[in-house]
């Protein structure tokens, strides 16, 4: 396993890629500092969506999602495991089921439930040691849904929070499909059409919508 490599899906080397993280991390020094730079620009500088995400081959590449400026929970991890790799730290994909408490009914219903197949975090290789990152909700949807925005300072583990401001469960963590140096794109779009196919409006694109206009769903809910 190459977790510095550029890969079809975590390409580093591309311009787009190349440009976002110099625009990051200019002057910047030591790893951990970089890492946590790259992580508040994912989370913060590409919208989160699940609607409309476009999951064809090109779609979830780093360098796309930065053309595109949004995306779900791979596209964001693919782009940031990318950016890692752009300044020499290694990195890989998780993927996971997880089970969201906070889920709007609209998005439970297309899914078929509160558990989420296949979400996508990173493992990054900071000063010595593995440690998870979830580059994922931004703050502006963290805010419209009541969530703790989810910090990294490059030292360990940042995964969902289990509760939400008001002390209600978020997230939990039900099982792990494993780390991968480059995203496992058949093993992904598969699970993910056998798991939620309510959601897909074509072969690899998920149903418009907004999670934004979906939000007010959840200020009633106890």
């Amino acid at each position: 396993m190459n977790e510095l490599a550029e890969t079809e899906f975590l390409d580093h080397q591309s311009v787009e890629v190349s440009d976002f993280v110099a625009r990051v991390t200019g002057g910047m020094i030591s790893a951990t500092e970089k890492a946590v730079a790259l992580y508040r620009a994912v989370r913060d500088g590409v919208h989160y969506e699940v609607y409309g995400a476009d999951l064809s081959r090109t779609g979830v590449r780093a360098s796309s999602v930065l053309r595109r400026g949004s995306g779900m929970c791979v596209h964001k991890s693919v782009l940031y495991a990318a950016a890692l790799r752009a300044v020499g730290v290694p990195s890989r994909l998780v993927l996971t089921d997880v089970r969201n408490h906070l889920a709007s009914d609209r998005l439970r219903d297309l899914i078929g439930g509160d558990v989420f197949r296949f979400h996508c975090l990173v493992s990054a290789y900071v000063d010595g040691q593995w440690v998870k990152a979830t580059p994922v909700f931004n703050r502006t949807l963290c805010r419209l849904y009541r969530i703790a925005t989810l910090e990294f300072d490059g030292t360990q583990d940042s995964l969902h929070h289990p509760f939400d401001l008001r002390g209600r469960r978020h997230m939990e963590f039900l099982h792990t499909h494993g780390e991968f140096a480059d995203l496992p794109y058949d093993l992904l779009l598969s699970g993910l059409r056998a798991a939620h196919p309510r959601i897909f409006a074509t072969a690899d694109t998920f149903t418009t919508g907004s999670l934004v206009a979906d939000a007010p769903e959840l200020e009633h809910t106890s």
